[in-house]
């Protein structure tokens, strides 16, 4: 491979009806990108010189989601007259003297040392093959005595002792450009479908005398793809069954490895520890020692050694600067920064905020745009009005402070240094250091007021 460039068909085109769905099929989801994404990030991980992407139905959904154009030439096919028309469109702007991989973008778990095998093969042609128990569907590999590729046979096609061969086509091939070329060029449209089969090149690189060889993919799972909606949770399971393995791997400890999800990039330390039905989303870094339980959502997030996320809380870029205790039942949002030894309370929504060490910020409170020092009690029920309407609008919360219950700060404001504030209190103006400040309307009792009734 080192001395022909790689270039990398993606075959993206198909409409994908069983799908019912408005959205182009190499787009639906998995692990929370589109399937096509997945497939680009492993050709890419190649290295190729270039990556011919054939679009079609939808085609102004699919050039829209992918937005790392650099390395991607595009080509339409208008008509689906076959994966064989396919790669015919591609071909002109690819040199005699490459190596051609072709990939599909339904197909999104190949692994790269997987494909890295199969281009490095030393015959002309080579297809990606595996073994089905239930081979329903796919197209038959039919082979020499020592394993070398007769043909390819499409199910609808075969015969009977044909399709009794467990030996089964992944689509995925990889071909010296120039013999591909001329292979292609010949193909007809005789078949159960009427379209141009790039399986079919098979046959011919057998009748000159040189038949293919076949690179055997070990696990199934890494060739399936998705036609339907059930197919497509089928991968989902499959991909983050895959990534539990390998953060298991790394040391990370599961309570049921089924039931988590990861839909982006995850950096662990030792001894991590994470309960059921937790997902993680974007960057996510967990520190030694970090806990997370059940029911939660950590996004874009780092959070430091020792931290304990408690169940059924939604973190969204969130940095913890040291142990600290979060949950359950928390919303913490992007700006968040915690200290050591603080604890965020249950139902506790923060947005541009920092909690100093050793800080509680213990119910029912909202704090936004907010700068909270060390040794600080938020009272249960306290909120920042941050924002007049126009313009967002910081609170100062100044170390050793104590605010009581149901108390409203309106900023811009500043509590003082062992400033307390009496619970119910609506603060506009700053609370001066080490002093009890108290805003309250004064109680009154309306005697013999009676409570309406219904008539």
């Amino acid at each position: 491979m080192a001395d022909h460039p790689l270039h990398v068909i993606v075959l993206a085109a198909g409409e994908g009806k069983r799908m019912k769905s408005a959205r182009a099929k190499v787009l639906m989801p998995l692990a929370g990108r589109p399937m096509l994404a997945h497939v680009l990030d492993t050709a890419r991980a190649l290295q190729p010189a270039r990556i011919h992407l054939v679009y079609g139905h939808l085609g102004e959904q699919v050039q829209a989601a992918v937005t790392d154009l650099g390395d991607i030439a595009w080509t339409l096919q208008a008509q689906q007259r076959g994966t064989g028309h396919a790669v015919s469109l591609a071909l002109p702007s690819i040199p005699d003297d490459a190596r051609v991989l072709v990939l599909y973008g339904d197909v999104p778990l190949v692994r790269e040392q997987t494909l890295r095998r199969l281009v490095e093969r030393e015959e002309s042609l080579a297809a990606l093959v595996t073994q089905l128990d239930t081979p329903y569907g796919y197209g038959r590999v039919v082979r020499d005595g020592i394993g070398r590729i007769r043909a390819i046979v499409e199910e609808k096609d075969a015969t009977p002792e044909q399709r009794a061969i467990t030996c089964v086509n992944s689509g995925i091939l990889a071909a010296d450009a120039r013999r591909l070329r001329v292979w292609i060029a010949n193909l007809r449209t005789d078949n159960a479908q009427g379209e141009l089969y790039l399986t079919d090149v098979f046959a011919q690189a057998d009748d000159e005398g040189e038949p293919a060889s076949a690179e055997m993919c070990v696990n199934p799972q890494e060739v399936f793809g998705a036609n339907d909606p059930w197919q497509l949770a089928g991968l989902e399971r499959m991909h983050q069954r895959s990534r539990a393995t390998q953060l298991a791997a790394a040391g990370v400890r599961f309570v049921d490895p089924m039931r988590f999800d990861v839909r982006g990039d995850v950096r662990v330390g030792r001894d991590v520890e994470i309960d059921i039905d937790v997902i993680l989303e974007g960057l996510v870094e967990l520190g030694d020692d970090v806990r997370i339980g059940p029911y939660s959502r950590i996004r874009n997030s780092t959070l430091a050694a020792g931290t304990v996320v408690h169940s059924h809380c939604n973190l969204d870029g969130v940095v913890t600067h040291g142990p600290c205790h979060i949950g359950p039942f928390a919303r913490l949002r992007p700006g968040t920064e915690i200290a050591a030894d603080a604890h965020i309370g249950n139902f506790v929504e923060t947005k541009q905020t920092r909690i100093g060490a050793r800080s509680k910020v213990g119910h029912l409170s909202y704090l936004g745009d907010a700068q909270v020092g060390e040794d600080v009690n938020v009272g249960a029920g306290t909120i920042t009005c941050n924002y007049d309407g126009a313009q967002k609008h910081a609170t100062v919360i100044d170390d050793g402070a104590f605010v009581g219950s149901n108390s409203s700060l309106v900023a811009p404001v500043r509590v003082g240094k062992d400033a307390t504030i009496g619970a119910g209190s609506v603060i506009t103006r700053e609370a001066p250091d080490g002093e009890l400040t108290v805003s309250r309307a004064k109680q009154t009792t309306v005697e013999g007021w009676k409570r309406p009734s219904k008539p």
